[in-house]
């Protein structure tokens, strides 16, 4: 996995809450039900399909 900054995770862990929270699909296969869960699950097992550019 690559190595985030805490900036990072947080933008990427929180367009990924609200894409779920709108209707997208799951990554992973989870009980829980609210959506920053499930970003944090899916983050942790590095399936997130989000990017990061640097300059």
């Amino acid at each position: 996995m690559e190595s985030y900054t805490r900036y990072e995770r947080a933008r990427i862990i929180g367009a990924r809450a609200l894409q779920i929270s709108m209707g997208a699909p799951l990554l992973v296969k989870t009980s829980k039900i609210e959506p920053l869960e499930i970003a944090i699950e899916e983050f942790e097992h590095d399936v997130i399909p989000i990017t990061v550019k640097r300059k």
